[in-house]
């Protein structure tokens, strides 16, 4: 892949003087699903597709991007004067965003700079393709212009670049799965304070299997924000009756002792999910590290079930592919992941079934819905590097 974005970049700009080229994986989380905006814990980890990205330091102020994944877009010209989202920038939202937001946490961006990407995550798919380009732009300035920044520092400037620039809502989970990946290990983080441990993935006769739903949806402007909102008005309410920073402070026996103080069904329901999704991922993390995978795909599964029934982020095509799965002998758990409303499922699948689940869940799933889902056999992988 470094010798094609490389020729590329040359095709595209004229020439590769001066260039380096960097890596930063997707992530997949294994459980713990909106989770990360209420205090809980979560249990991502980064894979070996991602995003690759050709830059070099230019001699003015002009910023010049181009992505292999939108070809047809051309090159797109802005300069470091023009860091303000706007409709027009289209993905170049994502890099100059991370710029503004290295700006605005007191690493100024000296110099414009042209730019390559070509990620091969799936776009849209909840993989966390945008997070992917924000840590490769971090990891790009960092290299170039010599900021005192670390990793972790990369993940939380994504984060601030992703809320304030480009209006999404996300927590912290994405950029720092991607900018703290580390290899057969998923993270096990609690997001209320930024603690993390590394949990081995130790799965022996059995891999990772993503499926993309292929049904297209933009973070912004899906329910992900009406969703954290109706968490914060809950909390509110709890609030007055016990002292909690978050939703994942509580047990599910304090929720159930106290989620009469939460006026509106609805949102009982999202905080319960909240709560129980909280507990979930501590005992599956608890049931990996016993080497008891079994355990963990029937946690796997329970969370699907809460993000169906009681988040209501699943939809039709997640929903086909999770329950297609559940039928499948050899799928030792399945559930969707990420944001929801399209996007992914991640199952854990025994080697000798992977053939089999692919045909049998993408040929339910074609006749179900009308179109094809892609399948991925995935590894886990590090964090950003230089090429």
């Amino acid at each position: 892949m470094k010798d094609i974005v490389l020729k590329k970049f040359e095709e595209v700009f004229g020439d590769a003087e001066g260039v380096k080229v960097f890596f930063a994986p997707g992530r997949v989380n294994l459980i713990g699903e909106h989770t990360d905006y209420n205090g809980g814990h979560v249990f991502p980890c980064a894979l070996t597709i991602g995003t690759y990205g050709v830059a070099r330091v230019r001699e003015d102020r002009k910023l010049r991007f181009f992505s292999m994944n939108f070809e047809r877009l051309g090159i797109i010209e802005s300069s470091l004067e023009e860091l303000k989202p706007s409709k027009e920038a289209g993905w170049t939202n994502y890099p100059k965003g991370v710029m503004w937001a290295f700006g605005e946490k007191g690493y100024q961006v000296p110099a414009g700079m042209d730019i390559l990407l070509n990620g091969n995550i799936p776009n849209g798919s909840g993989l966390s393709s945008s997070a992917s380009v924000e840590v490769v732009v971090g990891a790009m300035l960092r290299e170039f212009f010599g900021f005192q920044v670390g990793n972790q520092d990369l993940a939380l400037i994504g984060q601030f670049a992703e809320n304030n620039f480009n209006g999404v809502n996300c927590g912290i989970m994405d950029q720092f799965a991607i900018a703290m990946g580390k290899k057969d290990h998923a993270i096990f983080l609690d997001t209320a304070d930024l603690s993390y441990t590394y949990a081995p993935v130790k799965m022996a006769g059995a891999k990772i299997v993503i499926a993309c739903s292929n049904k297209k949806r933009g973070l912004g402007d899906s329910k992900y924000n009406e969703r954290r909102s109706e968490c914060e008005t809950a909390l509110a309410e709890l609030q007055k009756v016990v002292e909690i920073g978050g939703l994942g402070d509580l047990s599910e026996e304090q929720f159930e002792e106290y989620k009469s103080a939460i006026k509106d069904p609805v949102r009982i329901r999202r905080a319960k999910h909240a709560v129980y999704e909280n507990q979930r991922t501590i005992k599956a993390v608890e049931a990996l590290k016993a080497n008891d995978i079994a355990q963990f795909g029937q946690m796997m599964n329970a969370s699907h079930v809460s993000l169906r029934d009681d988040y209501e982020v699943t939809g039709i095509e997640l929903d086909t592919l999770v329950e297609e799965a559940w039928k499948v002998e050899g799928v030792i758990g399945s559930r969707m992941t990420g944001a929801g409303f399209g996007g992914c499922t991640v199952s854990i699948v025994e080697d000798g079934a992977i053939d089999a689940f692919i045909k049998q869940v993408g040929e339910a799933y074609r006749a179900k819905i009308g179109y094809a889902a892609d399948f991925y056999v995935v590894e886990i992988g590090d964090g950003p590097c230089i090429l």
